[in-house]
Formats: C-alpha cells, structure tokens, sequence
C-alpha cells in the first residue's frame, strides 16, 4: 500500500508529538510509589537491611493510595451518571406545564410591552386584562378572533401574542411600573375561562454548557426560573 505525502506528514507529525509530549509528574500515582519501593529495597544497606514494619507502613500506604484513586474514579463515574440521570428526568417533562412563579411585564411610560398568553382550550372570545399590582384594572385588549387575517369563530388552543401600547382606558400614558396580565374568555361551548401569563406547556428542552433550557412559548428559559411543572 502506497503511503501519500499527506499521510507520511500526519505519521510524521504524530510520531513527533508523541516524542514531545509531556507528562504531567506533578502528582505521583500508586505506578511511581510502588517503582520507589523497589529502587530503595534494592538500594538498601545489605548489612541494615529495611525492616518489616517499615515495609508493612510503605505498602499499606501504596494500598491506600490505590483505594483512593479507585474511590475517585468511581465517584467520577457515579457523576457521570447522575448528570445523565438528570438530562433525561428533564426530558420526561416535554408536554407539561411549566409556572414561573409570575403574571407580571414591566413596562416603561411610552414604550409598548409584548407578551405571550397560553390557552388551555378553544377560543370563541374574550380578553386580555392589564391590572396594577393591587389588581385595579387598568387596560383591556381584545382578543382578535382572526386566523391567518382571516375572520373565524374559533381559536386553537395555544400560545398567543400580545402587545399593550402602555395606555390605559381612557387612552392615557401609564406610569413605568410593573403590571399583572391574565385573561377571560369563553370557549367554543360557552364555559368562562380564566388563564395568566407565566403558565406554558414545555414544547421542548435545549441543553447548552450542561444547562437545561425549556422552551416555552418563543422563548427557551432556564430550568430554574421554573417554579413548578405540573
């Protein structure tokens, strides 16, 4: 078999690391204790030999060494597969609810807030109430019953976005604050619902760096600004 010019450099190159690699001596292992017992039982005085105690305590340590490098390999090990453990019970909540733990947009005087609101059921009409934090109501939104700008009866069940001009009823500039949003519709069979925002279903989970990222709505969210997945 014919070796090419680029095979004979990588062989070339890689013998050449090899010869110059480095190794890290640091930290000596239980190889390089036990090679230092043998130098010195063969380097002993033959007329004051090493005595037995004193190889008994050297090998008794050579053994403890090795315990706790196998102890250290099993708890990588044992991380290893916790970590994995994790990455799947994570999985197994795709198709749940997550909550984080609040209704609430911030909003500056002037500028407009968007915001997703999940549906559990159908949709036949309703809206999007804007309250202060002491759930006075400040602002309403209609919930526009179009599809794909289509006129329909009826909405899908899903995630929907809203946007809030940050005026009030009667059309004027609110304060910068923080406001709570939820809603009340009525579904195809005319039961009242209720919904806010901070409630989604997990659509899917992204790992990056070893963290877990849910996605809810159009947003991936870390998995600890999850308050509860039900």
């Amino acid at each position: 078999m014919a070796i090419t010019s680029t095979g004979l450099n990588a062989a070339l190159y890689a013998d050449k690391a090899a010869s110059t690699a480095v190794v890290d001596k640091t930290a000596l292992s239980k190889d390089d204790f036990m090679k230092l017992l043998l130098v010195e039982l063969q380097h002993q005085d033959p007329t004051e030999p090493m005595d037995t105690e004193k190889i008994l305590t050297q090998t008794s340590q050579l053994a403890g060494l090795e315990s706790s490098e196998n102890t250290r390999k099993a708890l990588e090990e044992l991380s290893a597969s916790l970590a994995t453990t994790d990455q799947f019970a994570t999985i197994s909540a795709i198709g749940k609810r997550a909550d984080l733990g609040s209704d609430a947009i911030s909003l500056d005087e002037g500028a407009t807030a968007e915001f997703e609101v999940y549906f559990p059921e159908e949709i036949a009409q309703g809206t999007i109430n804007i309250t202060d934090l002491e759930d006075n109501l400040i602002a309403t939104i209609d919930i526009p019953m179009k599809e794909n700008g289509e006129d329909v009866d009826k909405l899908n069940a899903g995630v929907y976005k809203f946007s809030w001009d940050g005026l009030d009823r009667n059309g004027n500039k609110v304060e910068s604050g923080i406001y709570r949003v939820n809603s009340s519709y009525v579904d195809p069979t005319g039961t009242q619902q209720t919904t806010r925002l901070g409630a989604y279903p997990i659509e899917s989970i992204r790992f990056e760096d070893g963290k877990a990222f849910a996605k809810l709505g159009s947003s991936y969210v870390p998995m600890d600004q999850i308050v509860e997945v039900y």
